[in-house]
């Protein structure tokens, strides 16, 4: 028996496609295909998550010193002449931020072997290039996946089956976090 489904594609095409899957159903919550890829999508995520629960409180918060640029009212950097150059001048704060242990930052770096970059795109049309954000999908297992799954063994998905396909009669499911 195979340990794995080919799904009728090249390894690169199933790596890349399971890839993706992966990442819209820890991104979305639930994603929609076919009976086949939903298991082994399954498979992917629930290890992801379980590395997730695992490491989830495997941080120290560290106080540093950073340098942030001066703003204006208008959010424009402040910026002042010296020696007949216009510089921008900086401030000091203390911020507080997470440092991931060992073992939690290997587990970052394994999901983010699988996970694909995600731009998040304001609805709006205007500003829509300039106001999109980066995803931190590690962050998002960490901080409110791993949180709601911590008393589980197990079992963060389910697949519900929803019918056959009009096109080509193939058995589709949702596949959804619990």
């Amino acid at each position: 028996m195979a340990k794995y489904r080919k799904l009728g594609r090249t390894s690169d095409q199933r790596k890349a496609l399971l890839r993706s899957q992966v990442t819209s159903l820890i991104y979305r919550g639930r994603i929609i295909t076919t009976e086949a890829k939903a298991k082994e999508v399954r498979k992917i995520a629930e290890g992801i998550i379980a590395m997730g629960i695992k490491e989830k409180d495997n941080f120290e918060t560290v106080t540093v010193t950073a340098k942030v640029p001066r703003k204006d009212k208008d959010g424009k950097r402040v910026k002042e002449v010296v020696d007949g150059k216009r510089v921008t001048v900086y401030d000091e704060v203390q911020k507080e931020i997470r440092k991931d242990m060992p073992s939690r930052l290997h587990a970052r770096r394994q999901m983010l072997r699988v996970f694909y970059p995600v731009k998040e795109v304001p609805v709006e049309g205007k500003g829509r290039k300039r106001n999109t954000k980066m995803i931190n999908l590690p962050n998002k297992v960490f901080d409110e996946i791993a949180p709601k799954y911590a008393d589980r063994k197990g079992g963060y998905t389910r697949i519900i089956k929803i019918g056959q396909r009009k096109g080509d009669g193939a058995l589709e499911v949702v596949l959804e976090l619990i």
